[in-house]
């Protein structure tokens, strides 16, 4: 895995051996950020369940201003920490090693963010208190008025998923992921299907 564009780009990120982690493939992330490209120069970033920060990093490299992430896994924590520290932008990120559920305490206060990844482990989507839980807290993200929420999911499962007072702006899929990009909308509705 390795970050796709800008200054850092060609540096080699380290990932956790196993399936508790599911990094964002190299081809999505580059695909993904042709669709970001305007949206991230000089953004605030959220990535939760940041797992090896591949995506709160690749817009760190591509101008962001700001990354945060959350994240509990021990493996994935000591690999996002690492990354960090080999790209040398400690002094524009900020670790949560807490649980993204924990969110609205966490920002409380804060700056609205520009653009929100959330990849949450897939099973959340398919169930049906988990993708509540999920909904409930994507929908209470500190987003900037014109800000994005990107939620990446396994292709053909998101459904009519829809974060209250968001609004389906775009559907992507590349393979076997799938990209929802969700704005602000005080008339939000539900996707017809995914």
């Amino acid at each position: 895995m390795r970050i796709i564009g800008g200054e850092f780009r060609g540096r080699r990120l380290k990932a956790p051996k196993g399936r508790n982690t599911r990094p964002t493939p190299d081809r999505v992330r580059e695909a993904l950020f042709q669709v970001l490209a305007d949206r991230v120069p000089d953004a605030r970033v959220l990535e939760l369940f940041g797992g090896t920060g591949s995506l709160g990093l690749e817009s760190l490299s591509r101008g962001a201003a700001r990354a945060v992430f959350t994240e509990t896994n021990r493996d994935a924590l000591a690999c996002l920490t690492a990354n960090v520290e080999t790209l040398g932008v400690a002094d524009r990120v900020t670790i949560h090693r807490k649980s993204a559920f924990r969110l609205p305490a966490l920002t409380r206060g804060a700056e609205p963010f520009d653009l929100v990844f959330a990849d949450p482990p897939f099973r959340m989507l398919s169930d049906g208190e988990d993708r509540h839980r999920l909904a409930i807290l994507l929908a209470d993200v500190p987003l900037a008025p014109d800000g994005l929420l990107v939620v990446e999911h396994r292709a053909g499962v998101l459904g009519d998923f829809c974060p209250p007072s968001l609004a389906l702006a775009e559907l992507r899929k590349w393979g076997t992921t799938g990209m929802a990009l969700f704005h602000r909308s005080p008339t939000a509705g539900t996707p017809d299907s995914a």
